[in-house]
């Protein structure tokens, strides 16, 4: 799992260094880099493993061919996507497209999320944080511990 944030620079040439236990689990996966793509959401990167790309865009192809709403997602979505691979030293180079739609300029926050991760400029990211906090206070009551069934182990 992709858990944990680590904040890291961004060097002369454009490139950042991905966190150890980020690689390792992509490694472990058979990957050797990542797929990242702008949030819908914020002023970030989604980020995951290849697998879950694919899982995504089958989502995609199983709405109705002809309406609009399939075509928006994958433009949205898999048009978007880059394919980050790691260099020898575990180093990635991010697009000024995706730098630019991140807010992102000399500092990179990555934010482990379990089986994916965002990328922030991190103040931006705080300050979502402190948002999301406050709502996950709020909505507490609705995260329940999944229960097995009678006869399973």
């Amino acid at each position: 799992m992709f858990l944990s944030s680590f904040e890291n620079k961004i060097d002369k040439k454009g490139r950042v260094s991905v966190p150890a236990t980020f690689r390792s689990h992509l490694g472990s996966m058979g990957y050797n880099g990542f797929v990242s793509y702008p949030s819908f959401n914020h002023a970030a990167l989604e980020a995951c493993a290849q697998d879950r790309i694919e899982k995504l865009s089958n989502t995609i192809d199983s709405l109705n061919p002809f309406e609009e709403k399939r075509d928006f997602f994958a433009t949205s979505i898999l048009s978007e996507c880059e394919n980050l691979q790691f260099d020898t030293e575990g180093r990635i180079s991010l697009s000024e497209k995706l730098l630019n739609h991140a807010q992102i300029r000399s500092n990179i926050l990555f934010v482990g999320l379990g089986k994916t991760f965002q990328i922030w400029e991190p103040k931006n990211f705080n300050k979502f944080k402190n948002i999301a906090r406050k709502k996950a206070y709020q909505n507490r009551s609705n995260l329940k511990w999944e229960t097995k069934q009678k006869g399973e182990l």
